[in-house]
């Protein structure tokens, strides 16, 4: 389940932003295949849980407004 794979990604940005394609070689063994993986990060964008930064290419949480 994608839900099961939340915590893996907010863990993992709890200190600080990372590089979407570093976190993923960081933690691959922990999800399926890459396309888990891109589901999981779609799924924390749809609820505002992170944010992506374009033109560094990094993932974050988002601010609580």
């Amino acid at each position: 389940s994608v839900i099961a794979r939340f915590p893996i990604i907010l863990k993992a940005l709890e200190d600080n932003n990372q590089n979407i394609h570093s976190l993923y070689k960081k933690n691959k063994k922990k999800f399926l295949n890459i396309q888990n993986y891109v589901e999981t990060l779609d799924c924390l964008y749809a609820l505002n849980k992170i944010e992506f930064d374009e033109t560094k290419e990094e993932i974050r949480l988002c601010s609580v407004k």
